[in-house]
């Protein structure tokens, strides 16, 4: 939507008080769930992969809905957090922070109630290390990779920890701990973030630019090394899972749809260091987007014990 447009849409909302069901439509643009259904994802397979007997269910059901809540308790307060940088990005601009839509203490009060409502879903009902892993991944989330993204493009690096986080509290969820095939889970996903994520770079490097968001390298105007960083990463995240077959967790079901998948992934990878476009970035979006759900199913449906 360009500035015109968006300057009018503000000005109809202006004149006419919003209704309830587009207040309710603001708060739930602030939890980003798009973001939570990866989130869900991961946090499910950490689950179900730990769980050797038959699952429970009510368990479940709390480790999810207590991981939802402080994740898009983070979404919101991160969005409170860049209220006036989102506001100079055509991306975020139309948000309902920088939108003027809502005011900024209901975003930080809505942020911290499901936040704290999360954290304590998880301890009393799950457990303290499932909470405290949720809660660590907000306060390094809003604390380090936020206030970072303005200063270095290492961001994305330090930004992935917290983001690889969800696996490992559906795990500790079941056993209470983390054992080193849990740390598996947290590798893959670590590494899926960095193709995903630079794509993401690429396609708004100008509204980042924008921003003063620091999100590429520097001298780097053509991507060629961001390009590089996208194929070699995402060739050790292909890599990397093969290894629970390797160590006999998952069977051979899984082994056929990790490589295929990882094959269709690097291609898309190579085609953006080919190209270096914005139609290669988006592909290469699109294709990150279903492959961790993909990898994640594969894994359920294949287990074997881990």
């Amino acid at each position: 939507m360009s500035a015109t447009a968006r300057q009018q849409v503000l000005v109809s909302e202006q004149a006419s008080p919003p209704t309830l069901l587009a207040k309710a439509k603001d708060y739930w643009t602030l939890t980003k769930p798009e973001v939570n259904f990866l989130v869900v994802a991961s946090a499910f397979a950490g689950f179900y992969v730990a769980k050797q007997g038959p699952i429970v269910p009510v368990l479940l059901i709390h480790t999810l809905i207590g991981t939802v809540l402080v994740a898009s308790g983070t979404a919101t307060l991160n969005q409170f957090i860049e209220r006036t940088g989102d506001a100079q990005m055509r991306r975020t601009g139309y948000r309902p922070l920088p939108s003027g839509r809502m005011a900024p203490w209901k975003a930080l009060t809505f942020g911290l109630v499901i936040s704290v409502a999360g954290a304590l879903e998880l301890s009393l009902k799950v457990n303290a290390l499932a909470s405290f892993l949720a809660v660590s991944t907000l306060l390094s989330y809003l604390l380090i990779y936020t206030p970072l993204k303005r200063k270095t493009a290492w961001c994305t690096f330090l930004g992935a920890f917290p983001g690889a986080m969800p696996p490992l509290i559906g795990w500790a969820a079941v056993r209470d701990s983390l054992a080193p095939q849990a740390w598996l889970l947290f590798a893959i996903v670590f590494l899926w973030q960095f193709p995903h994520f630079l794509a993401i770079a690429w396609l708004y490097r100008d509204d980042y630019r924008r921003a003063g968001l620091r999100m590429l390298p520097r001298n780097d105007d053509g991507g060629r090394f961001t390009a590089y960083e996208i194929v070699v990463l995402t060739t050790a995240l292909v890599a990397t899972t093969v290894l629970p077959v390797l160590f006999r967790y998952e069977g051979i079901v899984y082994l056929a749809g990790a490589v295929l998948a990882g094959a269709f992934f690097l291609r898309e990878a190579s085609r953006m260091l080919s190209y270096r476009t914005l139609p290669a970035a988006r592909r290469l979006l699109h294709v990150s987007v279903m492959y961790l759900p993909l990898l994640f199913t594969l894994m359920v449906v294949d287990k074997i014990k881990w």
